[in-house]
């Protein structure tokens, strides 16, 4: 699920970042003394930046919000060190930088929507919110959407953040094209005509260089209705999982962990030709749900996406959450991992074994499948996966002594985080899972031979022990 999208209903203000988020910083705040031209947005002295969510501080006051190409180009040729932060929706290090960051917020446009190729390209900082209401006025849709509108299209697809849909690959499968800046400053351009260069190249992890321009393949614009069910017993997805998961075109199950139960069955339908598909009373045992639903059952629903088996536009049903609104800070810490789907069930049921020692701690979690695809670095590389995702209270210290148990339950199942989430597991063991790993390395020396745009993050992760 999208970054901070619990207290995205809540409209709430946090301003204190968390006690504990000297675990997150960097363990030394270097000095920059890069020299800048007067033109870039940068802001050397202020107030470092922080996540969304408010538990994370970063660890440089050295920013920089370029407005072109060009200076951004600059700025990274004569950056020893910098780190991309899109729209700040991680959780974790993965953006941090004790030198220079360079924000893509200002690189925000739509470049050009070809209705011969039907594709559009867009600067990797529009948010996808941004993107849609135009797509869909010109006849387009993209074939999968977060749950959080909010997010930066380069930032998202950088990560491999996802949606749901068991025929659905993530965000990043839709990119036909890319243009990045290297750590020379050079402008370097990649296609699927680019073939294994290209899939090495999408899911990125900001270590390749700045992306500046992505192509987005489109389908044809089209209705969906989204309707919900309240109180699936768990035992219904030993033997139903992918039937119930391929019910819609996207389908989510939240939870909370409690006496063996999915909460809410959330399902996305495309409405064909005008047919509004009937909603039937009862689904695998879960009961129709008589109005509009939050996640979380006690929120209101005021800022969710319409349910009720009422038809609307793609962009208006596939996320949970409207467009319309602006999501204010989340309270909240969130964790994410993936096994492959024929193991859904028991990964499922392996974390409900610690029911009792998450549930009071967390707000929801949701269920959902992503389809296999090519991307080298994807935690869904050949594998169909199901993400099993959980938004915790903000308790750094308890949260950070479960999620080494919860890993250790799925460790049979061989899990893969979210690159953007919180995980504990060994940098050995990650690795281990990530097949394409050393041609991504190859890369990594290719683009950035000088290491420019590594941290802490990424040395331990992609290269510790």
């Amino acid at each position: 699920m999208a970054a901070g999208w619990i207290s995205s209903c809540r409209q709430t203000i946090i301003t204190k970042s968390m006690d504990k988020r000297s675990f997150l910083k960097t363990s030394t705040a270097l000095v920059t003394g890069t020299m800048l031209s007067p033109f870039l947005s940068c802001t050397p002295g202020k107030k470092p930046l922080t996540n969304w969510a408010g538990n994370l501080t970063y660890s440089t006051d050295n920013i920089c919000i370029p407005n072109s190409v060009e200076q951004a180009r600059e700025f990274i040729a004569q950056s020893p060190k910098v780190r991309v932060l899109g729209s700040r929706h991680s959780f974790n290090t993965i953006a941090d930088s004790t030198k220079n960051q360079i924000l893509s917020s200002g690189l925000n446009q739509i470049v050009s929507l070809d209705k011969t190729k039907n594709t559009v390209t867009v600067e990797a900082g529009m948010k996808y919110g941004e993107l849609c209401q135009y797509l869909y006025k010109n006849g387009y849709a993209l074939h999968n959407l977060a749950s959080l509108p909010h997010i930066s299209i380069g930032g998202a697809c950088a990560t491999a953040t996802h949606g749901s849909g068991i025929k659905n690959g993530n965000l990043a499968t839709g990119i036909s094209a890319m243009e990045f800046i290297n750590a020379k400053g050079e402008l370097v351009s990649l296609s699927k005509e680019d073939g294994e260069l290209f899939y090495g190249a999408v899911v990125n992890l900001g270590t390749l260089g700045f992306v500046t321009k992505l192509t987005l393949d489109l389908l044809s614009a089209f209705d969906m209705q989204q309707v919900v069910y309240r109180n699936l017993p768990m035992k219904a997805l030993e033997n139903n999982f992918e039937a119930i998961m391929s019910s819609g075109y996207s389908v989510s199950l939240f939870t909370d962990w409690k006496n063996k139960n999915i909460n809410e069955v959330w399902i996305k339908s495309r409405v064909e030709d005008n047919t509004i598909i009937s909603l039937a009373p009862e689904f695998h045992g879960a009961k129709l749900a008589t109005k509009n639903m939050h996640p979380v059952e006690t929120q209101s629903a005021e800022n969710c996406t319409e349910q009720m088996g009422v038809p609307g536009p793609w962009y208006e049903r596939m996320p949970h959450f409207k467009m319309g609104f602006i999501p204010s800070t989340g309270k909240e810490l969130q964790a994410e991992y993936f096994v492959p789907v024929e193991n859904a069930f028991d990964a499922i049921m392996a974390v409900e074994k610690l029911h009792e020692k998450i549930t009071p701690h967390l707000f929801i979690s949701e269920i959902r499948t992503v389809a296999a695809d090519n991307l080298w670095m994807s935690p869904c590389f050949k594998k169909t996966c199901v993400a099993i995702h959980t938004t915790w209270k903000q308790e750094w210290d308890t949260v950070m002594n479960l999620l080494p148990m919860v890993e250790k339950q799925l460790a049979p199942y061989n899990p893969q985080p979210h690159w953007a989430k919180l995980f504990t597991m060994r940098p050995s063991a990650l690795q281990s899972r990530i097949e394409k790993l050393p041609d991504f390395k190859q890369l990594m020396q290719q683009y950035d031979p000088g290491k420019k745009f590594r941290n802490e993050f990424i040395d331990k992760y992609l290269f510790g022990s």
